[in-house]
């Protein structure tokens, strides 16, 4: 994973960039190892951090890459989840179920960011698709199962991920897309949680902002999706006494 974020940090400076973040995303938010990584990039390390997954958007990054994502909960993708595998099943904005990529691809947004890089499985890359029409998709591996699948070589993989970032950035910079970021108007959004047990629901419904719909999902209004994946990841947290 440090080799795969080298090379989209490499492909990025490569097409131009002139800081590039680099935002340590999974478990405890410190996986990868920063003494293999291009010296130019900067690395967000560690949680609770605010703005989660995107941590950096408040610095002024514009584009985005999504590197060695994976499908949503309850898909046939590779280490298929949505935020944490223990605690929650489905998750809905306003009606439609996102995994991670929609739910921080909106955070992105919210933030006059654009998603224009993604990697994972081909699970990932075909339920994400339509959400971001214009962005370039890099399938590095094909899922058979949960814990299973054929993936490219690490050396491939890498060669793909730098390619892909040195062109997306190139492309927009072409353009004339790449700006200064300009935090575009929050707007209320509906989140529909769905959990995995019954217990969950019982604990997450002490927050009084939650109102129980069925003995498994639960609701809550929030002001803006970043507020919505700050809720997230606070009961994502709470999730642990039950563990």
């Amino acid at each position: 994973m440090t080799l795969e974020a080298n090379a989209a940090i490499q492909g990025a400076f490569a097409g131009g960039a002139t800081h590039v973040w680099v935002n340590d995303s999974h478990g405890g938010f410190r996986n990868l190892l920063p003494d293999l990584l291009d010296a130019r990039a900067q690395v967000v390390l560690g949680k609770p951090r605010t703005l989660g997954m995107m941590a950096g958007l408040e610095y002024g990054a514009v584009l985005v890459f999504m590197i060695g994502y994976h499908a949503m909960s309850q898909s046939r993708g590779i280490l298929a989840h949505t935020i944490n595998s223990f605690a929650f099943a489905r998750v809905l904005l306003n009606g439609v179920e996102l995994g991670k990529a929609g739910l921080y691809g909106a955070l992105a947004a919210q933030y006059g960011a654009h998603v224009v890089l993604l990697s994972g499985d081909d699970v990932f890359a075909e339920e994400t698709r339509a959400q971001f029409p214009d962005a370039r998709f890099v399938v590095t591996k094909t899922a058979s199962g949960h814990a299973s699948g054929v993936t490219q070589t690490p050396e491939s993989a890498c060669t793909a991920v730098e390619r892909a970032a040195r062109a997306i950035v190139e492309r927009h910079l072409t353009a004339g897309t790449i700006r200064d970021s300009v935090r575009v108007s929050a707007a209320p959004v509906e989140c529909e949680l769905r959990v995995q047990t019954t217990a969950l629901a019982d604990l997450f419904c002490q927050w009084p902002l939650l109102t129980r719909v069925d003995g498994v999902t639960l609701r809550f209004d929030a002001t803006s999706v970043e507020h919505v994946v700050r809720m997230l990841n606070c009961l994502s947290a709470m999730s642990f006494m039950l563990r």
